[in-house]
């Protein structure tokens, strides 16, 4: 892939790794379009770099979504890449948790639904265009799953099938697909939870020097470890990753 010069829509794009993304593609002269659900956040990004693009949008919400699309369609119809950042983990036993069904449908909703149904409505628009992309962000937890985050861990194996049966059916059209295996990064989402985690800005670092090498996987930091774990000897890669890192 070209790392200039292109029009780059990613989700979830306020904090963490969709603004460390943003950030990085920003410095190499390609114009960047952030989504985020919080206006107050996307206004303070907005007067810090003004010269990304601030779209506010639930992407659980499909009347967002549609609105989102009808807008890159109208207004930005150079767009190329698509990254499919967005996500929300929730914590919980279903033995315990109260608000049980909300917090499936949300998960759900947003991990899983949003980034495919995306993807689907966005496809024109890249298929017009040269050079373009598509970029899920999955998990290490597709490997190995945490027994705190049934539904999330399930989403992330979810995203990781579609993204490979995605890439198939488009190996022969112009757009190529990749997809982002992240270890535990330091982000609002995993604030207070595990240990030795890394920065957004290492998995960008690394994610780089995949896409411009257009290899279709980016494991990234001790998610290599866990995938040679993974194949090698299944049953201890579920107990390291059992109760989380």
């Amino acid at each position: 892939m070209i790392l200039s010069g292109n029009t780059i829509m990613i989700t979830g794009g306020s904090s963490g790794i969709g603004l460390a993304m943003a950030k990085k593609f920003a410095a190499l002269q390609n114009k960047v379009i952030i989504t985020g659900r919080n206006k107050s956040k996307l206004d303070a990004i907005q007067k810090d770099f003004p010269e990304f693009i601030c779209l506010q949008a639930d992407l659980a919400n499909k009347n967002a979504m549609d609105e989102l699309v009808l807008e890159i369609e109208q207004k930005y119809p150079e767009t190329n890449v698509l990254i499919n950042n967005a996500a929300v983990q929730y914590n919980y036993s279903f033995l315990e948790e109260q608000d049980l069904t909300y917090k499936i449908d949300y998960e759900i909703a947003t991990n899983l639904i949003g980034p495919i149904r995306l993807t689907a409505l966005l496809l024109p628009t890249l298929l017009k265009n040269e050079s373009s992309a598509i970029v899920n962000v999955s998990s290490g937890l597709f490997i190995a799953p945490k027994m705190s985050a049934s539904v999330y861990c399930a989403t992330k194996s979810a995203i990781h099938s579609h993204t490979k049966t995605l890439r198939y059916q488009l190996e022969r059209s112009s757009i190529k697909v990749f997809e982002i295996i992240p270890a535990l990064v330091e982000t609002p989402m995993t604030e207070g939870r595990g240990k030795s985690k890394i920065s957004p800005e290492q998995l960008v670092d690394e994610f780089m020097k995949d896409f411009q090498r257009d290899k279709p996987e980016s494991y990234i930091g001790k998610t290599k470890l866990l995938k040679a774990i993974g194949r090698l000897a299944p049953k201890l890669a579920d107990r390291i990753m059992k109760n989380g890192l």
